[in-house]
């Protein structure tokens, strides 16, 4: 049971273990291998950006009555 919860805190925190975005089937590892394979050289990942749903979004805070009071008063 600890040996699961494990497997599942890797495959959520690790880059290497995520399932790629554009094909789910695979993980980035996989796609990883697969490109090395094929271009025939050593590639290694330097750097990356990680976001969240909703991360960076400021809920607007629109007062629609008072928007129509200060459109009639014009």
């Amino acid at each position: 049971m600890v040996e699961g919860r494990i497997e599942k805190f890797y495959k959520d925190i690790c880059l290497l273990e995520q399932p790629f975005i554009r094909d789910t089937d695979k993980t980035v590892k996989d796609v990883l291998m697969d490109l090395i394979a094929r271009l025939g050289e050593n590639i290694s990942i330097r750097r990356f950006a990680r976001y969240e749903m909703g991360e960076g979004l400021a809920k607007r805070q629109d007062d629609f009555a008072e928007e129509v009071l200060s459109q009639m008063n014009k």
